[in-house]
């Protein structure tokens, strides 16, 4: 009777990485649900208030960089921008120098919004990190922004 080959051992690092790819992809939408069961009852999912918090910190900017930003499919960012439009929350206007371009920048009732809601939600939302002691947090903080410069270099 013939042997199967013996299929050869993963090493260690190789185990781990494997291992780290599946509870990132069990983390991440676990982390998305749990952001947007913290929003407020304010209309605003934890998608929509990512969009303003963006144009807040980086400005106004075309769909394309938020697209990027985001990392979601240009048909779900124009959705969402038309909602927040709809909402009075952006407004479109025409790029200074691109005709095909469109900016998208807050109103002034997304900043009044942001005041009122942005900080609290955040904080609702680390409470997640409650357990993990302070240089835990910092190494965390580490891994993933070395992890994000990775994939923005790609």
């Amino acid at each position: 009777m013939d042997k199967l080959p013996q299929s050869k051992p993963v090493p260690k690092h190789a185990e781990l990485k494997l291992s780290l790819v599946d509870s990132v992809w069990q983390f991440a939408p676990a982390f998305q649900r749990w952001a947007e069961s913290q929003t407020g009852h304010d209309g605003l999912s934890a998608q929509r208030l990512r969009i303003l918090i963006l144009l807040r910190e980086r400005g106004p900017m075309i769909m394309r960089e938020l697209t990027s930003l985001l990392g979601v499919s240009p048909t779900n960012v124009t959705a969402l921008i038309d909602s927040l439009e709809k909402d009075s929350y952006v407004r479109r206007q025409p790029h200074p120098e691109d005709r095909r371009a469109t900016v998208i920048a807050l109103t002034a009732q997304a900043e009044k919004t942001l005041d009122c809601h942005c900080l609290a939600y955040r904080e609702r939302v680390s409470t997640l990190f409650d357990e993990l002691s302070a240089t835990e947090s910092e190494q965390l903080l580490n891994v993933l922004s070395k992890l994000q410069q990775r994939l923005d270099s790609r």
